[in-house]
């Protein structure tokens, strides 16, 4: 029921569910910078594990950034072809922090108007309406198992 029910507000989103050992993401593009052959892409990433025995929801979201194409040296990387992708959460340097955090360091490079707090309320509510705790985790390792 619950799992139902948190499907169905993830496929009102541009995403859709992926179970991986007990855990549960979804993501999906929020914005995208195109310049001459290169493409950069910010996307919204939630990891949440629902845990029937205690009754709760953990859940950790995050920011990610990738991108390919030909780089034109401009940003300080070297120019020329390549494809790289970056995940800043909070176990890489100096762009740690949470999701808020985050967005105001992108919302510096790139212009969108996603508000992130829609779905992690969503998903929240969903839990409080069967009954079930909602508990914000900051790394999605932390994350962990279920109990049994």
């Amino acid at each position: 029921m619950l799992f139902d029910d948190i499907n169905s507000f993830v496929s009102s989103l541009p995403s859709k569910l992926v179970e991986n050992s007990g855990r549960y993401s979804f993501e999906f593009v929020i914005a995208e910078r195109k310049a001459l052959l290169s493409t950069k892409k910010l996307i919204y990433r939630a990891v949440f594990l629902i845990d029937d025995v205690k009754k709760e929801i953990r859940f950790n979201e995050m920011l990610k950034e990738s991108g390919s194409g030909v780089n034109s040296g401009i940003d300080g990387s070297p120019a020329g072809f390549g494809f790289k992708t970056e995940t800043y959460n909070t176990f890489t340097g100096a762009r740690t922090g949470n999701i808020t955090e985050q967005s105001e360091l992108f919302g510096k490079k790139y212009y969108y108007s996603f508000d992130y707090s829609k779905v992690r309320a969503g998903i929240e509510a969903t839990a409080v309406k069967a009954g079930y705790g909602f508990k914000y985790q900051v790394t999605p390792i932390s994350i962990g198992k279920t109990t049994k």
